[in-house]
């Protein structure tokens, strides 16, 4: 592996679009990422980068339940 590039693009959707979301009404967050691997790899290479990519500790908090706590200091 020479080097890796991630774009990712975030988009609103209508729920009633995706297909595999629970929530069905209003609007939802939609993130695309497109990952890119140079250098000489194999497909068994390219696979475990993949792996590894949805084991990172980013995609695994976006891919749970998220909960916001807000403080107020005066």
């Amino acid at each position: 592996l020479e080097y890796a590039v991630a774009r990712l693009r975030h988009q609103k959707i209508h729920a009633a679009d995706c297909e595999a979301c629970e929530t069905k009404d209003g609007r939802i967050d939609q993130i695309e990422r497109d990952l890119e691997f140079i250098g000489p790899l194999d497909q068994a290479q390219r696979q475990r980068l993949r792996e590894i990519a949805d084991k990172c500790p980013v995609h695994r908090t976006l891919h749970s339940e998220i909960a916001i706590r807000t403080t107020h200091k005066d």
